[in-house]
């Protein structure tokens, strides 16, 4: 039985920090009205460095923690609605960044999910024999396709890479990943592509901004965050009470706490880093992962769930023994 386990995790963000009394000079907020509906005091944005740079300095850092050679690489896999070109993806660059040998590399979209994505895959991929170690990755750089006029999202959203390297193992440290989506056909969570491009015009195409409907993305997250949770319960045959935390993908801290007492699992157990970051997208799992092992609110031996829902809809949950 091949077996795989986190032997190694690393984080980025941009140097910039935004806070909620900054975002006054852009449209009508403040601190009080940010907090109260998010959880959000601050967040990182990018003005000089690309997505390719974040995922390049979260990777270093992972590939330190792991302590191993990058030669041991034969899978790279990031996660990203905001690569810095459509092609080639931000995996191949990172390839060349890390001068990693000749491996399969490729990009995920599956938005604030994104991570749990490129986790399952990897996990599947490794666990066939096909691959020994992986480095995934979730990067995003938001900022650049935020509308600075709307304030119902504006305040939400910031710049980050998460990065975790995962090998084959005797120790069952992954022990359950599950992947869903819902088509989202009414454009309740959605950034469009540029428009179709008339060849006599030929206009330089406009990139769009991230459009919200919110309430009813908070009605989708608040259901489907317990929902997982109780899904890889079940399907492992476990009680909640064998669970040392919960990592949710940070998207607002009403969203966790709602979850926490739906759950009826004590907020105590529920990490939680938005106040600092925002709405980091596909960086925030292995963002908040790589914070609560290297602040030791997670240990060896402690047995965790982290779940994560965002745009498509999508939704992911993995199930974790450090």
């Amino acid at each position: 039985m091949i077996y795989t386990n986190i032997i190694g995790t690393g984080s980025y963000v941009p140097e910039k920090m935004m806070t909620n009394d900054d975002l006054k000079q852009f449209v009508e907020t403040n601190d009080e009205w940010i907090y109260s509906r998010t959880g959000i005091r601050e967040r990182h944005m990018v003005t000089t460095e690309e997505t390719i740079d974040l995922a390049e300095k979260a990777s270093i850092l992972a590939i330190e923690d792991a302590k191993i050679d990058v030669a041991d690489i034969d899978l790279v896999i990031v996660a990203t609605v905001t690569p810095d070109n459509h092609f080639p993806g931000v995996a191949q660059l990172l390839q060349s960044r890390l001068n990693l040998r000749e491996v399969m590399t490729f990009d995920v979209n599956a938005a604030c999910s994104g991570f749990l994505y490129v986790m399952n895959i990897a996990d599947k991929m490794i666990k066939s024999g096909a691959y020994n170690t992986a480095l995934i990755v979730g990067a995003e750089t938001l900022t650049r396709l935020t509308d600075w006029r709307d304030r119902n999202t504006c305040v939400l959203f910031g710049d980050a890479a998460g990065a975790m390297v995962i090998s084959k193992s005797e120790h069952n440290g992954i022990q359950d990943v599950i992947c869903g989506s819902k088509g989202d056909v009414d454009d309740l969570l959605i950034c469009k592509n540029v428009d179709i491009k008339d060849p006599l015009l030929n206009a330089v195409s406009q990139q769009d901004h991230i459009h919200m409907k919110g309430s009813e993305v908070f009605k989708f997250a608040t259901r489907i965050l317990p929902r997982t949770v109780k899904d890889l319960l079940v399907r492992n045959n476990i009680e909640l009470e064998d669970l040392d935390y919960i990592v949710a993908h940070q998207a607002n801290e009403r969203i966790i706490k709602k979850a926490a007492k739906d759950l009826k699992f004590s907020m105590d157990k529920m990490f939680l880093n938005i106040g600092k970051y925002g709405n980091t997208s596909a960086a925030s799992v292995p963002l908040a992962i790589d914070e609560a092992l290297k602040t030791k609110y997670l240990k060896k031996g402690d047995k965790f769930i982290t779940v994560a829902f965002g745009g498509g809809l999508t939704w992911g949950g993995a199930l974790i023994q450090l």
